[in-house]
């Protein structure tokens, strides 16, 4: 109970919470303009905040060893591209809950194999029956979410 109640897990739920909003946003800013234009746009404005915040606290981007990191771990960029089009796609056709509750479906049943498999560099963190069970009965609870 105390891992749920802790400052990273509320950390976790305010992200969730500003990724609902985030794809609202989005998939109404993809209504008034068109799904690429509004992806673009959404990236920019990250992009200019980011570097601002990098500004802002001086962070030595430059001094990274970019060349020394595994190739694959930037495609998390491309990742994110994909994930705004398609956040903003499904909540415009769905709406926001369906979409909110398919979403987080897939990410725990991505993360279930990160988590057990180590993937990409994750810390290894092998899952029991129980947890299983909690999966199972978290995605019977989204079945009832999904309208």
């Amino acid at each position: 109970m105390l891992k749920f109640l802790s400052i990273p897990a509320v950390i976790a739920a305010v992200s969730g919470m500003a990724m609902a909003l985030q794809g609202t946003l989005n998939s109404q800013l993809t209504q008034k303009t068109s799904l690429l234009s509004s992806t673009l746009i959404v990236h920019i404005i990250g992009s200019l905040a980011t570097l601002g915040v990098i500004f802002l606290y001086r962070t030595p981007v430059l001094q990274q060893r970019w060349s020394q990191i595994p190739w694959y771990l930037y495609f998390g960029g491309l990742l994110s591209v994909l994930i705004i089009a398609l956040v903003a796609l499904s909540i415009s056709k769905i709406g926001v809950c369906n979409a909110t509750t398919a979403i987080i479906i897939g990410q725990v049943g991505a993360a279930v194999l990160i988590d057990h498999l180590g993937l990409f560099g994750a810390q290894k963190i092998t899952w029991n029956p129980l947890q299983l069970l909690g999966l199972i009965l978290f995605a019977a609870g989204a079945k009832f979410l999904f309208r």
